[in-house]
């Protein structure tokens, strides 16, 4: 286990207790399978260190895949994805065009994606918000989400289809795409997002921008899945762990990672949510545990009422999109704490502040999003509800949240949740 730095020694001290007698009182969704610690699935998964894609679903839907006509747009799309990046060159950080203001190009950098030219100056500096509308200025080469994304999303299809196939190409591939964004010297990021969602003429980079980080979800699955196939060597793998334990510090520490642990809309919940992730990644279980056990009054409690709503979150211009978007932070929050026996699934506060029901303030809208009483620009976007939904069913065993599900399947059938969260079954 890495070793802890202060300020998380005492965050451990402190809730160890209250984690230790959440152990015994974890209540398993739909009799899945034991999720243990920073071991993640491995001792049931064949070696396969993964904390979020369950062994039962994986292994369900390499067995239903080639007679489940449901199943074919999400997995011609997953291939044809993953047979694209057979060809690609690896992306790296420091392909960027523009430098960040550390000097370093090895820093990440992005740009806050509501944030545009002032008009009313010559140079448009400094730029002004617009909640809601994306400049396209944050998804050219002068930045690094774009290869971000395109590197979790290929080290995805790659470690998935490799797994669905066992085409031992597929996971080679996705071992060079994590070798040359975390390792190799000449090319690797460095472990911060100093420079995150920077605005240009105002700050170089904020605490917002932690949360870019949760594409690294992806490639923290995709690294376990691929553990028995060789892609990475065992000094590769732990220098990767290595990476993400020296992230989980800069998480810790920095000032911004500071900031962003203390927002108290969805940054915070994807904060608790990517610390956990990493964490467990990482071999630090104390760190896991109590910021799972903190994050029900934290996050749960303080961010949900007691009718379900996320006040933080409706006040946004795209309040629908941003409730489901922090609901699928939180569902993944609650998969992580399940590994270290904190049960956030079930947890309920005093006044009936819940996980539940949150899910069943969205799921009183299903088939009906378009009558959602807050503001929302885009009532046609279905992938959040879709996903909620579909991913509630599981973890407490109710097929009313699967039939509600069943009503945007079809328009989400291309979706990768499809190959990594099935449709529940009863």
């Amino acid at each position: 286990m890495k070793r802890l730095i202060p300020s998380l020694t005492a965050l451990v001290a402190a809730c160890a207790a209250q984690a230790a007698a959440a152990q015994s009182a974890v209540v398993e969704s739909n009799a899945a399978p034991v999720c243990d610690g920073s071991a993640g699935y491995s001792a049931v998964f064949e070696g396969r260190r993964t904390f979020l894609w369950r062994p039962d679903w994986l292994s369900t839907i390499k067995v239903r895949l080639s007679a489940d006509a449901s199943l074919q747009p999400a997995w011609t799309a997953l291939k044809d994805r993953a047979d694209a990046a057979l060809s690609r060159a690896p992306y790296t950080v420091v392909d960027k065009t523009m430098t960040p203001a550390s000097g370093d190009k090895h820093d990440y950098m992005s740009m806050g994606p509501y944030w545009w030219p002032d008009r009313s100056k010559r140079d448009g500096l400094p730029y002004v918000r617009r909640d809601g509308q994306f400049n396209p200025e944050r998804n050219t080469d002068a930045f690094d989400v774009v290869r971000l994304e395109a590197m979790s999303q290929d080290v995805q299809a790659l470690a998935l289809t490799g797994y669905f196939t066992g085409d031992p190409r597929y996971a080679v591939k996705a071992g060079d795409m994590i070798r040359a964004w975390f390792l190799t010297p000449a090319t690797r990021m460095n472990p911060n997002f100093n420079h995150g969602q920077a605005v240009p003429g105002r700050v170089s980079g904020r605490a917002e921008g932690v949360i870019d980080a949760h594409r690294l979800m992806r490639v923290v699955e995709a690294a376990g899945l691929l553990s028995p196939t060789g892609a990475l060597t065992s000094d590769e793998n732990q220098a990767l762990q290595d990476w993400f334990g020296d992230l989980v510090q800069w998480m810790a520490t920095s000032p911004i990672g500071r900031q962003e642990r203390a927002a108290e809309n969805n940054h915070g919940l994807y904060y608790d949510t990517l610390i956990t992730h990493f964490a467990l990644f990482a071999g630090m279980d104390d760190v896991a545990a109590a910021v799972a056990e903190r994050a029900k009054t934290r996050r749960l409690a303080a961010q949900i009422e007691p009718d379900g709503s996320l006040p933080k979150e409706l006040t946004r211009t795209r309040s629908l999109h941003y409730t489901t978007w922090t609901l699928t932070a939180a569902f993944d929050l609650a998969d992580e704490a399940r590994c270290v026996g904190v049960d956030l699934w079930n947890y309920r506060s005093d006044d009936g502040r819940s996980l539940r029901g949150a899910t069943d303030f969205v799921a009183a809208y299903a088939g009906r999003e378009t009558e959602w009483r807050w503001p929302e620009l885009n009532k046609a976007e279905t992938e959040g509800i879709y996903e909620v939904l579909q991913r509630a069913a599981w973890a407490w065993s109710d097929p009313s949240y699967a039939d509600k599900a069943a009503l945007y399947a079809e328009r989400n059938a291309g979706l990768s949740l499809n190959l990594r969260t099935p449709p529940y079954t009863r």
